[in-house]
């Protein structure tokens, strides 16, 4: 069946069926299920066709969101999959991570009006899908085959979509990955029950059979050197991402049942591979009958509390120092979290570890007040005197988010400027950093952000590393002539 757009008035927002949560707690399954066709049709209709459509500006990739929609309302399926790609080279990670309601969905004329949003991620989601069962998504063929070739650094999101676009310019492109497996934190941050790992799978192995050559278990500074790496390549991207993790600084804080999200979420996505864990098997990073806190608002934290009830923690409790409505994760998330069992304790600050060395024994919060908002409209936080409170807890899993590690140090090349955040300089309006035929680009160039940023600046990157190839064999020709 087909449908003309505009049909919001009579078709009413609906999502894909979500699994209920007493059943999602007991698997590491996605919670999502697809969209029927029908169902695709039907929800891709209610777009109302904007002349300015605020979804498009609202999304970092600035996806042809209406005319992608238009064509699956019509049931034009692969075109829309081929639209819906020509922007983004992850689209289906996209519809599945994305925090919609803050992007493409809550930017929607319907949303803003009081009509409802199109569920635009979910047929992102399911057009693009579609597109791998049908076989629409083939390995790249170049239409010219260069001679020259560029190494890539991170092997994440930022990485895998500049692999892309060099790729299908006709580059040969090697990554280089400190993980056994491609995907950066697609593949070990993030739980399947959001990403399923076959979803990342499908896409490195589409660039390996591409001709994409990968190189994991590299630790750039140690098992090969950069310079190496420039000498081997015309241009080096690095799309390392940022690992560095924000720790406490309270009293108690260094105790061995203190972890890192990261820590945490690592060793149970290696779990879900079937590796040999041996800080998940001893209790270190298992939440498995244990009372824990998570400290953080953003959906690393929630990642992490929506972990713990799945391994069968006995409570779980997130502690964020603002209110529900500054937090800075996904509604969306926050919302599944509470639907699984999750407390929270808003406007609430560690104050102290309890217990000792060995041993956890609970949080000590500090309860917190917002001020009077400033000239931007941003509210502070101040202590409320006195206000203290103590949670049980086994484990306290430190969601504080991530900074860039010293680049320079790491790779001995002390000519890669830094911002004063840490993150690597890159010259104005472009990727490229003081270094010659060096780029950057992602997390390490922007701090920790969005997956969808990660693939923007990845494809960007990949256009100015080919402007920067293609001058320098323009002006090697007329050198020599």
């Amino acid at each position: 069946m087909t449908y003309e757009t505009n049909r919001f008035v009579v078709e009413y927002k609906k999502t894909p069926p979500k699994a209920e949560a007493k059943t999602r707690i007991t698997n590491f399954n996605e919670i999502y299920s697809d969209f029927k066709p029908e169902q695709a049709n039907a929800q891709a209709s209610r777009c109302a066709q904007c002349g300015v459509p605020f979804c498009q500006s609202g999304c970092p990739l600035q996806n042809n969101i209406p005319d992608w929609l238009r064509m699956t309302a019509e049931g034009r399926f692969e075109e829309a999959f081929r639209l819906s790609s020509a922007t983004s080279t992850l689209p289906e990670i996209c519809g599945r991570i994305c925090p919609q309601d803050r992007l493409c969905e809550g930017s929607c004329v319907l949303e803003q009006s009081g009509w409802e949003n199109v569920t635009i991620g979910a047929v992102e989601r399911y057009v693009n899908d579609m597109a791998f069962e049908e076989g629409w998504i083939e390995p790249i063929v170049p239409a010219l085959e260069r001679g020259e070739s560029v190494g890539i650094i991170g092997a994440g999101p930022a990485g895998i979509a500049a692999a892309d676009r060099l790729r299908t310019l006709g580059y040969k492109v090697t990554i280089y990955d400190r993980y056994d497996r491609p995907g950066g934190l697609l593949t070990y941050g993030i739980p399947s029950f959001k990403l399923e790992k076959d979803v990342v799978l499908r896409r490195t192995q589409r660039l390996a059979d591409s001709g994409v050559e990968f190189v994991l278990n590299c630790d750039i500074g140690n098992d090969v050197s950069f310079e190496e790496l420039r000498q081997k390549h015309d241009a080096i991207l690095i799309a390392t991402g940022v690992y560095k993790v924000r720790r406490l600084s309270v009293p108690g804080c260094g105790s061995k049942g203190v972890v890192a999200a990261l820590d945490y979420l690592t060793a149970s996505n290696r779990k879900g591979f079937g590796d040999a864990v041996e800080a998940y098997d001893n209790g270190t990073l298992n939440a498995e009958g244990k009372t824990v806190v998570v400290i953080g608002g953003g959906d690393t934290a929630m990642d992490c509390v929506r972990t713990a009830t799945r391994q069968g923690a006995k409570a779980v409790t997130c502690v964020y120092r603002r209110d529900r409505a500054n937090m800075p994760g996904s509604d969306r998330e926050v919302a599944n979290a509470e639907e699984e069992g999750v407390k929270f304790e808003w406007l609430s600050a560690p104050k102290a570890v309890l217990g000792d060395a060995e041993h956890v024994s609970g949080l000590r919060i500090q309860r917190m007040r917002l001020t009077t908002p400033d000239a931007q409209g941003r509210q502070g936080i101040e202590d409320i005197p006195g206000a203290e409170n103590d949670l049980p807890a086994d484990i306290v899993i430190e969601a504080l988010g991530f900074e860039p590690e010293n680049i320079p140090v790491l790779f001995n090349q002390p000519g890669l400027e830094v911002t004063k955040w840490g993150t690597i300089k890159v010259q104005a309006g472009e990727f490229q950093t003081f270094v010659p035929g060096v780029f950057a680009a992602g997390d390490i160039v922007r701090g920790a952000s969005l997956v969808v940023w990660a693939v923007r600046e990845g494809q960007d990157a990949a256009a100015d590393i080919h402007h920067y190839i293609q001058s320098n064999v323009s002006a090697s020709l007329e050198a020599a002539q």
